[in-house]
Order: C-alpha cells, then sequence, then structure tokens
C-alpha cells in the first residue's frame, strides 16, 4: 500500500527513486527491483488497493448535533462536478483537437464539515443528473440520516 500511495507524494521522482525512499529507513538490506519492475507492479495491483481504502475513509465527519450539518432530521449534502478541462487545449493532436477524453467527475460532500461521501467519474455525455442519481444510490454510501436522500435540482 505503500508504494501506491508514495508516488503522489514525489511525483517527479521515477519509481525506483520512490522504492528507494521507501526503504531509505529499513535496517535490513532490501534489493532494489528495476524500473520495469515497479512498473509491472503497479499495472498489476491496479486501482483496487486505493478505491478499497476511499470506501474506508469515505462518510461523515460531523456528528448531527454540529452547527451546519443537519436541516430538522436530514443530514444536508451537496454535489459538486467538474468537467472543465481548458487546460488541455494546449495539448492537441495533428487534427487539432483536444487529445485527451473529457471526463466528468462528480463528488457527494457533507455540508457542514466537508466530508467526501463519495465520488464517482465517467464520459461527459451522461450528464451531472445521471451521476448524481449513481452516488446517491450506490450500496456503499454512508449517510448518516434516515431513509434515502432526496435528489433536487436547485
Amino acid at each position: 500500500m505503500y508504494f501506491i500511495l508514495a508516488p503522489g507524494l514525489f511525483k517527479y521522482v521515477g519509481a525506483r527513486l520512490v522504492w528507494g525512499k521507501l526503504i531509505a529507513g529499513l535496517a535490513v538490506r532490501v534489493p532494489g527491483p528495476s524500473e520495469k519492475a515497479l512498473r509491472d507492479l503497479r499495472r498489476r495491483i491496479g486501482a483496487t488497493p486505493l478505491k478499497q481504502l476511499f470506501e474506508v475513509l469515505a462518510g461523515p465527519l460531523a456528528q448531527p448535533s454540529t452547527p451546519g450539518v443537519c436541516y430538522r432530521r436530514w443530514r444536508t449534502v451537496a454535489f459538486d462536478g467538474c468537467s472543465n478541462l481548458a487546460w488541455l487545449r494546449r495539448f492537441t493532436n495533428w487534427f487539432g483537437e483536444v487529445a485527451y477524453p473529457k471526463l466528468m467527475l462528480m463528488t457527494l460532500c457533507e455540508t457542514g464539515r466537508r466530508g467526501l461521501l463519495g465520488a464517482c467519474f465517467g464520459p461527459v455525455d451522461q450528464g451531472e443528473i445521471a451521476y448524481a442519481r449513481r452516488l446517491v444510490g450506490s450500496p456503499h454510501r454512508r449517510h448518516a440520516g434516515p431513509g434515502r436522500p432526496r435528489l433536487r435540482q436547485q
């Protein structure tokens, strides 16, 4: 798990140097794998450990008695979506089109303490309402309140 998280801390350093930083404080000598072996390891592991870590950590942070967290008996939440990739315009292909696919990121946040309750992403053409419904109906969501949250667009 440390090797999955560490490249986020040392983003301008290659995988081999990240490995070196991780084992630097160990009392025993650990053999250093090649850059290719570390790259292949990350591909084999995939995104599953990060997804599981997110599912463990995502959830309400505040108690229902915290000011601004609940309205009457309902916990207040907010959706935040993002699909603006204007900074990618400088990366174009030969036809003058943006070379990267557009993605929509939608998050469900607790309004009182800004705790992240859920997140999903996918193609832009599905729209924000579809992603909001997916977040509300996800089986691993953990709302601290009775019943199913109601989806209203303002």
